[in-house]
C-alpha cells in the first residue's frame, strides 16, 4: 500500500509540473501576441481614426495587462501547499480571472462612451480604411493561432485563468471582424455612423464575455458544488465499492485545477481501526485514479450512527440518487 501511495504521489507531482509548464507557456504566448498586436493597432488607430479600431486597440492593451495577471495567477496557483495555505493556492487563478473581468468591463464602458459621443456628434468619418483592414486581417490570423494553443492547454489543465484569457481572445476574433465590416461600410459603402455603432456592439460583446468569465470565477471563489453530471459520476464510481453502501454528507468543490471531496461512510462497530483504514486506503486509491487531481477525505462513522437531523447540509444517502442503476452494477 505504501508503495502504491508513493507512486500516486509521484504521478501527481509530475502531473502538477506538466500543468504548470503548459499554463505558463500559454500565458507567455498571450503576452507575446498582445505585444505584437498592440504595435500594429497603435499604428492602425492613428492612421484610420476609427472608433472600432480604437476599441480593438483598447481591448488588446487590456489583454496584455490581463495576460500578465494570468501569468502571475497560474504561477502562484502552481505553488505547492505550505504552512499558511494548507489547501494549496488554486484560487489565485480565480482571482486573476476576476481581475481580467474588471479590466474587460472598464474597456467596454470606455469604448461604448467614446462611440456614443462620436455617434451623437456626427463625427464618424474614417481615413485610410485599407490599412486598418489589413491590420485586422493580420490580427485575426495571429489570434487564431493563439486560440488553438489555448484550447489545447485548457483541455489538459482545466485552468480557469487561461480560460478567462481564452474568452478575451475569442472576443478579439469577432472584434477584428467587426472592425473590418465597420471600415468597409463607413468608407466604401458610405453608411455614415457604422463605425461608432460597431464600437457600441463591440462594447456589449465584451461585457457579455466579462459576465461569463465572472460567473465561473465566482463559483470557485464561493466553493460551489461540482456540476450535477460530475458529481453523479463520482457517486456512481463510489457505488461500485460495497464498503460505501451508506455514503452520505458528500461535499465537493474545485480550486483552480484541483478538486476537493469529502464524505462520511459507516463501518461495522466491531471492525478494528487498522481494518477500516486499509479499506478506506483502497477506496481512496481507486477513486483518485478516476479523478487524479482530487484531494479526498473520508470520515468513518460507526454503523448505526445518525447525524444531527437539524443540519441542512447532511445528506442521508447519496445512493438514493442512483435508483436507475441495477444493483448488480453497484
Amino acid at each position: 500500500m505504501a508503495e502504491t501511495q508513493g507512486h500516486d504521489q509521484e504521478r501527481r507531482a509530475d502531473s502538477a509540473a506538466q500543468r504548470a509548464r503548459l499554463t505558463r507557456g500559454a500565458a507567455f504566448a498571450s503576452i507575446a501576441t498582445a505585444l505584437f498586436l498592440i504595435g500594429l493597432k497603435v499604428w492602425a488607430a492613428w492612421r484610420t481614426d476609427s472608433s472600432a479600431m480604437l476599441g480593438s486597440l483598447a481591448d488588446t492593451a487590456l489583454d496584455l495587462v490581463a495576460s500578465l495577471a494570468t501569468l502571475f495567477g497560474v504561477w502562484y496557483a502552481a505553488q505547492p501547499a505550505d504552512e499558511e495555505h494548507r489547501w494549496g493556492h488554486g484560487k489565485a487563478e480565480a482571482l486573476a480571472a476576476m481581475f481580467q473581468v474588471v479590466l474587460i468591463a472598464l474597456s467596454a464602458s470606455a469604448i461604448a462612451l467614446r462611440s456614443t459621443i462620436r455617434l451623437v456628434s456626427g463625427d464618424t468619418e474614417v481615413s485610410a480604411p485599407g490599412e486598418g483592414i489589413v491590420v485586422s486581417l493580420i490580427a485575426i490570423a495571429v489570434t487564431f493561432a493563439l486560440l488553438a494553443w489555448q484550447r489545447f492547454v485548457i483541455r489538459r489543465t482545466r485552468s480557469i485563468a487561461i480560460h478567462a484569457d481564452h474568452v478575451h481572445y475569442q472576443s478579439d476574433l469577432l472584434l477584428n471582424a467587426a472592425v473590418i465590416l465597420a471600415l468597409v461600410l463607413e468608407a466604401y459603402v458610405g453608411l455614415s455612423g457604422a463605425d461608432p455603432l460597431f464600437g457600441i456592439g463591440i462594447a456589449i460583446w465584451l461585457a457579455m464575455g466579462a459576465y461569463r468569465a465572472a460567473s465561473t470565477a465566482i463559483d470557485q471563489l464561493l466553493d460551489r458544488e461540482w456540476p450535477d453530471d460530475k458529481r453523479r459520476r463520482f457517486v456512481e464510481l463510489a457505488a461500485r465499492h460495497p464498503e460505501l453502501s451508506n455514503l452520505h454528507d458528500l461535499r465537493t468543490r474545485s480550486s483552480g485545477t484541483h478538486d476537493f471531496v469529502q464524505f462520511h461512510v459507516d463501518m461495522p462497530r466491531e471492525m478494528t481501526v487498522e481494518e477500516a483504514h486499509d479499506i478506506i486506503e483502497r477506496v481512496e486509491a481507486d477513486l483518485c485514479s478516476h479523478f487524479p487531481d482530487m484531494d479526498l477525505l473520508i470520515h468513518i462513522d460507526p454503523e448505526g450512527h445518525v447525524d444531527e437531523p437539524d443540519n441542512p447540509m447532511v445528506e442521508s444517502d447519496e445512493f438514493e440518487q442512483l435508483d436507475d442503476i441495477p444493483r448488480s452494477d453497484r
